[in-house]
């Protein structure tokens, strides 16, 4: 009995096996680039946050930054944190007053001192701000206006200087930049 191959059967040849290979290779490669493009563009297109109205201002009591915020993306984000300068700001000095839908508050932040944000709520321009203990939720489409008090080692010295302002979530870095002006009447 013989066991070997049998002259008159032929497999594949070799240009025919090679093409075959290619071919899966090629599909494997499209299906994984498919996949990952997916995947960027679910997580980068549908959350995207807006900075406007920024301004910091310093006098020898201390320091206050103001800013707005306006999720202007497809998904509700959830602000983890703050940071002036680098440093990240504690929850309880930061004051919010969150917009309701369908409303716009006109004008500039106005410049406020640093002893008048005390308390859990304070009035600013006839706007309640409420003081933050943790994250903050923002809609789709909402809008918040912050002001912080004693932000990222901001010293009278440092009036007409640039700083960076950021805010972070579960998903991205937003920042921007202001100068620091002073706040002082003279």
């Amino acid at each position: 009995m013989n066991y070997g191959l049998r002259k008159d059967r032929r497999g594949l040849s070799e240009v025919v096996s090679v093409l075959i290979l290619l071919v899966v290779a090629v599909l494997l490669t499209a299906v994984v680039s498919y996949y990952a493009t997916n995947v960027t563009r679910t997580r980068t297109n549908v959350e995207e946050v807006r900075f406007s109205r920024e301004r910091i201002w310093v006098n020898e009591t201390g320091a206050v930054a103001a800013f707005k915020i306006h999720n202007i993306g497809g998904r509700d984000i959830l602000i983890g944190g703050i940071r002036v300068r680098g440093v990240e700001i504690d929850w309880d000095n930061v004051y919010y007053y969150r917009v309701p839908l369908g409303t716009t508050v006109a004008g500039e932040m106005n410049r406020t001192s640093y002893d008048d944000l005390t308390g859990s709520s304070v009035t600013i321009s006839g706007l309640v701000y409420n003081q933050s203990y943790t994250e903050i939720p923002l809609i789709s489409s909402g809008v918040i206006l912050f002001y912080v008090k004693g932000p990222g080692n901001i010293q009278l010295s440092d009036v007409g200087t640039t700083v960076d302002l950021s805010i972070y979530t579960n998903n991205a870095l937003y920042f921007t930049e202001c100068n620091v002006e002073s706040a002082s009447d003279q």
